[in-house]
């Protein structure tokens, strides 16, 4: 969805994941000896001088950076071992953030949401998550990564409103206090918001469960205006919001910035293709298309709910099955498998969770597009089905799109199943087998 660009939302890091960055790099220089400190003091209270006259420049013209990373590290150039022995973690443009040195060579990833300019090399990566990990693990905490657009709530332009929707103008919600409200003008943006039913509810019980991120492929002052709708009091996310700016490959996602193991992090988003990497990861929600903009950008010829004046069910919708489903897996994670938590897979509890859902079916497949049937293959096995290509006996569900087919007929003729290709859809989203009646082509057939 495009956004508007010049919103004078201004970017802000998390001072509370900042200080635990902080304390982590602290640890690299705590070991070093008093005796050393006393030799080198005067090396680098030059280094400090030249690394705070930097960093004191480069506040006074971005004005959107974390004050106490940039202190904090301040610090321990001061109290850090000599600059020809650092193994220089990770750097501030071309500086080194422990000790002031110059670097020449780019290397890492960085971490543009944390602080600007913030870059981390591998190793200290992959340390500060090891450490980070075990102290959420052992919080009983995994790590959930939330898109936004479709999957917490559904956002279009002013100007692009039907004429059916634009009783929405005086509908919308105060800003004063968005904690009571769902509806959003965003006059600056020139955007409305419209936050998913649940949505309040589902990231509060989810923070118990969870550290959180948003990401996505918003632009950053989107993201961060988002952020302050979902989550005013920053509760829930508290600086971790990734935008396409902060990304390391352009119109994807990855968990290479996510300071979190892989093994521990679970993603909603509706989007398939952006994980490529990380499907294993990924829990797939159900669109949610609140305005006419948001049906037409996915070719849908119909009436938005905001048409219709209607919404989502808030007891029974999208977020409230998959907040069932979190719980089930964070259950399983910690509560019923055997070893150290630390050696836990979470995709392996989430595969077999999915494995269950159509696991006493057996599927045969008719007159699918060519391009479709691969994937609901694909799905369908995921969600434990079995898939023939000929129809035998064991056969409990035809799915097909045309009832006159033979192997449709035959559906009919031996009182099997005969469902359209959203019977699968709907229980790989909703994470449960679907009623086989809302979906039945059996009628189409006795009408024929």
């Amino acid at each position: 969805m495009s956004v508007v660009t010049d919103s004078p939302v201004h970017s802000s890091g998390s001072d509370d994941f900042a200080a635990y960055l902080n304390e982590a790099l602290d640890a690299n220089s705590s070991s070093s000896s008093s005796d050393e400190e006393a030799e080198d003091k005067n090396e680098f209270e030059d280094v400090s001088s030249n690394k705070r006259r930097k960093f004191e420049s480069t506040e006074e013209t971005e004005g959107s950076t974390s004050e106490g990373i940039v202190k904090h590290e301040l610090v321990v150039a001061e109290s850090s071992v000599k600059v020809d022995a650092c193994t220089h973690p990770g750097t501030f443009g071309d500086m080194c953030i422990c000790c002031g040195q110059k670097l020449d060579e780019e290397s890492g990833v960085t971490f543009g949401y944390i602080h600007k300019g913030l870059r981390l090399h591998d190793e200290e990566i992959s340390r500060l998550r090891n450490t980070d990990m075990k102290k959420f693990l052992y919080s009983r905490k995994l790590y959930l990564v939330l898109d936004l657009d479709h999957t917490l709530l559904n956002t279009t332009i002013l100007s692009h409103l039907s004429p059916e929707e634009l009783h929405l103008h005086n509908e919308a919600d105060s800003l004063e206090d968005v904690s009571k409200g769902s509806l959003f003008k965003l006059e600056h943006m020139h955007m409305m918001t419209k936050l998913r039913p649940f949505v309040r509810t589902f990231l509060k019980e989810a923070s118990e469960m969870f550290e959180m991120y948003i990401y996505t492929m918003g632009d950053r002052p989107y993201a961060l205006e988002m952020a302050k709708l979902l989550d005013p009091r920053g509760e829930y996310f508290n600086g971790k919001v990734i935008s396409r700016d902060d990304g390391t490959q352009k119109h994807q996602k990855g968990l290479d910035i996510v300071f979190g193991q892989e093994s521990a992090v679970l993603i909603l988003d509706d989007t398939e293709h952006a994980w490529t990497k990380h499907k294993n990861n990924l829990i797939l929600m159900e669109r949610y298309h609140f305005f006419a903009s948001s049906c037409r950008q996915f070719g849908f010829n119909c009436k938005s709910l905001a048409e219709t004046k209607s919404d989502e069910n808030e007891t029974n919708g999208a977020l409230a099955k998959i907040l069932e489903v979190l719980k089930q897996i964070h259950s399983t994670f910690f509560d019923k498998l055997q070893g150290d938590l630390v050696d836990r897979d979470v995709r392996k509890v989430l595969s077999s969770r999915r494995g269950e859902i159509l696991s006493e079916c057996v599927i045969v497949f008719s007159r699918i597009n060519h391009d479709a049937l691969p994937t609901l293959q694909r799905v369908a096995q995921q969600m434990g089905a079995t898939c023939l290509t000929e129809l035998d006996p064991t056969v409990t569900h035809v799915v097909a799109t045309d009832a006159g087919t033979e192997k449709s007929r035959w559906a009919v003729r031996e009182d099997k199943f005969l469902v359209h290709p959203r019977w699968i859809e709907a229980a790989n989203y909703f994470w449960q087998k679907q009623p086989e009646a809302s979906f039945d082509l059996k009628k189409t057939t006795n009408n024929s």
